[in-house]
């Protein structure tokens, strides 16, 4: 893995709110003799989504987490495939918290925290997410098998460790099933959840840092 995302500049409760913080937007890009990612948010959007990495199951999950986020995501990436899907499926995740953070900006006025639990047939999937800027992540995903499609089931937790280091997102996840694609993908939709709500703008707190401390960065 070699250096950072680099930087390429570019749910309210009302659009007074949204017009107060400005648009919640970024773009940021990734390049690497390993990958070459761009990754584009909206915060604010209606879940309009395009995803195209190269790997089948990941661009549904991906797919799943911009809709049921409800947030506008739009993911380009080409890896080295032709070794395995690493490298591609981790310089993603990198690169979307980088985005998710950035569209942030300085956090002031996010309602900070969010969870859901979320069912699929067999699967339970619980996600507690804390936007505080430190990044730490505690996974309990029981998978059955080796791969879903094209994606490692060991590459799924490791996405959520990549998210939550660059989005700078404290994110505990567990999901129980039978079906290894029911328990990625209700890990995903409750990730998307809790994330819709933790970027909620509350009213009640419009111009401050939902902290003690006064900031979240």
């Amino acid at each position: 893995m070699e250096g950072e995302p680099r930087m390429s500049t570019t749910e309210p409760t009302t659009i007074a709110a949204r017009t107060a913080v400005g648009p919640r937007t970024a773009t940021r890009e990734r390049s690497t003799r390993e990958t070459s990612i761009r990754v584009s948010v909206d915060l604010d959007g209606t879940g309009q989504v395009e995803v195209s990495t190269g790997v089948g199951f990941y661009d549904h999950l991906l797919t799943s987490f911009g809709y049921h986020a409800c947030i506008d995501l739009r993911v380009e990436a080409t890896g080295d495939l032709h070794i395995d899907e690493h490298h591609t499926v981790e310089d993603v995740a990198l690169v979307l918290g980088d985005a998710l953070s950035a569209a942030l900006g300085d956090r002031k006025g996010i309602t900070r925290f969010g969870d859901a639990v979320i069912p699929m047939d067999d699967a339970l999937a619980s996600v507690a997410l804390d936007l505080s800027g430190r990044p730490y992540a505690v996974l309990d995903l029981a998978f059955v098998g080796e791969r879903i499609g094209q994606l490692s089931t060991q590459n799924v937790p490791h996405v959520l460790e990549s998210l939550a280091r660059t989005l700078g997102a404290n994110i505990h996840a567990r999901a129980t099933g039978r079906n290894d694609h029911h328990i990625a993908e209700a890990t995903f939709k409750a990730l998307a959840r809790s994330l819709r709500a933790a970027v909620t703008l509350d009213p009640r707190r419009s111009d401050a840092a939902a902290s003690t401390k006064g900031t979240l960065t």
